[in-house]
């Protein structure tokens, strides 16, 4: 059995906030299998189906974001699930809009509902996905307000990918996941990150041989 928590805040003025891309993601999931994600109880809104003969519940918990742990917390306990069996699927503020990321476990990076999630499951070693939508010059301000229309459309072909991805997690696992849709990481690197990082391997090679007058000598000689 897995558990797919898509995170936002509930209510109609949040919908298609940027904090609301993990509700919007789950939806997606939901739609490809003719559900909806209106079952109520333990804090959330929920609804199950199966995928390759395994029980899968899809959850938007209805704690508002910053208080999300307590509502997986009290899933994975009811289930019995491990959180390595839990993806959560969040926005993240230092990735570009339009880009994905895949991350087996970590920090909570500063999400409020990450940080949330990884109290209460006692550790950070769950799986989540991760949707780029930019940053802003006020945190707070730029999570909770709406996407441009340029912006929009970016994020919702990555919204898409996220599913694809969920559902390549639930199939094949994290590595497949890793392999096929970190988009983030095949974008072009800074100049100066890439100049650092060519001076690093510059750097780790042995240094060039010298010869000594001998051998140079024998090798005018050969």
């Amino acid at each position: 059995m897995k558990i797919i928590v898509g995170l936002g805040n509930p209510g109609i003025k949040y919908e298609t906030t940027r904090h609301n891309v993990g509700f919007i993601a789950a939806d997606l999931i939901a739609d490809d299998f003719n559900l909806k994600i209106d079952q109520k109880g333990m804090c959330c809104l929920y609804n199950s189906f199966f995928y390759h003969g395994e029980k899968i519940v899809l959850v938007k918990p209805q704690t508002y974001m910053n208080l999300s742990g307590e509502c997986v917390g009290y899933l994975a306990r009811y289930y019995k699930v491990e959180n390595e069996d839990i993806l959560v699927i969040a926005d993240d503020l230092s990735l570009p809009v339009g880009t994905l990321r895949f991350r087996a476990k970590g920090s909570s990076g500063g999400h409020n509902g990450l940080k949330s999630i990884i109290a209460h499951l006692h550790g950070d070693d769950f799986p989540r996905l991760k949707i780029g939508i930019g940053h802003g010059n006020n945190a707070v301000d730029h999570v909770l307000g709406h996407f441009g229309e340029e912006e929009w459309t970016k994020v919702v072909a990555m919204i898409e990918k996220a599913k694809e991805a969920a559902l390549l997690w639930l199939k094949e696992g994290e590595e497949a996941v890793m392999n096929g849709f970190n988009v983030y990481s095949r974008l072009p690197k800074p100049q100066k990150e890439k100049a650092a990082e060519e001076q690093r391997e510059a750097e780790a090679q042995p240094p060039p041989l010298s010869l000594t007058k001998e051998d140079s000598g024998k090798a005018q000689d050969s």
